[in-house]
């Protein structure tokens, strides 16, 4: 009899239900216990079989449905009680998603942990939009940062940012207007080419264009929700117009 179950921290990629990988439909097919996020959505969480129990641990600004640590205690709770768990994120597990926390903690407790990727909410977004985070004619650098956490102003973010690079800002709505001083602070041209991506790869899509002088503005005007990206670099400003995108598609399939 085994002593514990596994704990699968599983990558649901920005969305569409298509864009999940095999091993990933897999493990969601087959779970007793699916722990999930908000941003998944129900055509992913109707591949769950019908007895399976489904936990929302929804997490939005300042207002946690459960908090991290508690997370980390339901997945040890459920696996020490011999269940395999899939612990469903968007995106993927180890980019912004407190993966490596929730790893830590089964490991901790001498539960056996299996990681299974999907695609990152900067690279869904950027296919969805048609922006090229790396181009030969215009970045050769990308850097991924969190634009919503402890001590934001004391990061350094120089260098990150600027000729031949691509800036992308995770959870950064709230904070526009900090990120915007922040980066003209360190050097960034006001004219920067940005682009906010709200609801990526999703029929709902917004790509909106701007300066990183007018990004708080850009927010503000449109009235941008998370989840968003924000895009810094000279990628966002190049013609992208005969790419097919991903929200294309899934709008056209929408009206189907």
């Amino acid at each position: 009899m085994r002593k514990s179950g596994t704990i699968y921290l599983v990558g649901a990629g920005p969305g569409p239900v298509d864009l999940l990988t095999l091993r990933a439909a897999r493990l969601i097919e087959g779970a007793g216990v699916i722990v999930h996020d908000g941003l998944i959505g129900p055509d992913i969480l109707s591949l769950a079989r019908p007895d399976a129990r489904l936990v929302s641990v929804a997490k939005q600004r300042a207002r946690h449905t459960m908090p991290q640590e508690e997370i980390n205690a339901l997945l040890v709770r459920e696996a020490l009680l011999c269940h395999d768990v899939v612990r469903l994120k968007g995106g993927d597990p180890f980019i912004f998603g407190r993966g490596g926390e929730e790893a830590e903690a089964a490991r901790a407790a001498g539960i056996r942990v299996e990681v299974v990727p999907g695609i990152s909410a900067a690279n869904g977004a950027a296919a969805a939009s048609g922006i090229a985070l790396t181009h030969r004619d215009a970045s050769s650098i990308v850097s991924f940062v969190a634009g919503q956490c402890k001590g934001l102003a004391e990061q350094d973010w120089s260098g990150l940012a600027g000729k031949g690079r691509t800036l992308v800002i995770y959870m950064g709505v709230s904070t526009a207007a900090a990120i915007s001083e922040k980066l003209m602070a360190d050097g960034l041209a006001p004219d920067m080419a940005v682009a906010v991506i709200e609801n990526a790869a999703r029929p709902e899509m917004r790509v909106l264009h701007g300066l990183l002088a007018g990004l708080p503005e850009l927010v503000e005007r449109e009235d941008v929700k998370s989840p968003a990206l924000i895009v810094i670099g000279e990628v966002t400003a190049r013609d992208n117009a005969a790419v097919v995108s991903l929200a294309q598609t899934a709008k056209e399939q929408a009206a189907q």
